[in-house]
């Protein structure tokens, strides 16, 4: 780590599981302040300090804040600004599953809302963040996904919102990188999250890791490390740049894998 975090203000949307509390704990051993949020009192939070507390990390702020309501937001910025005069880093990390069963399941009503949480906060934040403080977070990340061209059941508007998502984030960099704003889109697959079981099922796991091996998954740790070292000082040459996270997974996960391994699985 070049960058010292030391007390530092790291905001994370949907921060109390998965991937977003995995980050917030791998930026809070580094010494950071971490702003935790969730909504629809999702969260059990004697167990994410307990988190922290168990790494020898400074206790998290956990707030009850919905990433559509702008008003939540400058609450939640309010907080931060009681001890801190700026957003050293923001994680955009929400994303509200709307489950779509074939094309007679889509809607407008659900594309919007999908967009309202999983595309639309990292720009409201950084309007938001910048409108309190004065500038910019220095590192955005936001985390996406590898849907966009790989086929997932279910979910597609989960997939059309991250794809718009990743080209804000392209955008953003024209018109913030001037004011030292660094902004990064991490794509993952395979992760097995909340998310990820409500769109896939309960027996996805399971079948994945008969199929295509425990190499297969990413967690949540190694998406957090990834994260962190692209907010370390190490990578700053990277801007506006869309980063798989996929262990090389998505060049050979094809059928020419699955004929290699036939034998093993009696094909």
């Amino acid at each position: 780590m070049l960058n010292d975090y030391n007390g530092k203000a790291v905001v994370i949307t949907g921060g109390t599981k998965g991937i977003g509390l995995a980050t917030g704990l791998a930026f809070a051993r580094q010494g950071a302040h971490v702003y935790l949020t969730h909504a629809w009192a999702s969260a059990d939070e004697d167990e994410v300090r307990k988190l922290f507390t168990d790494a020898g990390a400074m206790e998290p702020a956990i707030v009850e804040a919905d990433a559509s309501r702008e008003d939540d937001t400058d609450n939640l910025l309010e907080l931060v600004a009681k001890d801190h005069d700026g957003v050293e880093m923001f994680l955009s990390n929400v994303c509200v599953v709307q489950i779509t069963r074939g094309f007679e399941g889509f809607s407008q009503r659900a594309l919007n809302k999908s967009l309202e949480y999983s595309a639309w906060p990292m720009v409201a934040y950084l309007q938001q963040i910048k409108k309190r403080f004065g500038k910019y977070p220095r590192y955005t990340v936001g985390t996406s996904s590898d849907g966009a061209d790989h086929y997932y059941q279910g979910y597609e508007l989960v997939a059309i919102s991250k794809a718009v998502m990743e080209v804000f984030a392209q955008y953003l960099v024209h018109h913030l990188s001037p004011e030292g704003a660094s902004i990064n889109i991490l794509r993952t697959r395979n992760v097995i999250t909340e998310s990820a079981l409500a769109v896939h099922g309960e027996e996805y796991p399971d079948f994945m890791r008969k199929y295509g091996g425990e190499s297969h998954f990413i967690t949540c740790e190694q998406v957090a490390d990834s994260i962190l070292a692209l907010c370390s000082g190490l990578l700053d040459a990277m801007n506006g740049q869309i980063v798989n996270v996929d262990k090389g997974g998505a060049f050979s996960d094809n059928l020419m894998r699955m004929y290699r391994q036939r034998e093993q699985w009696g094909l």
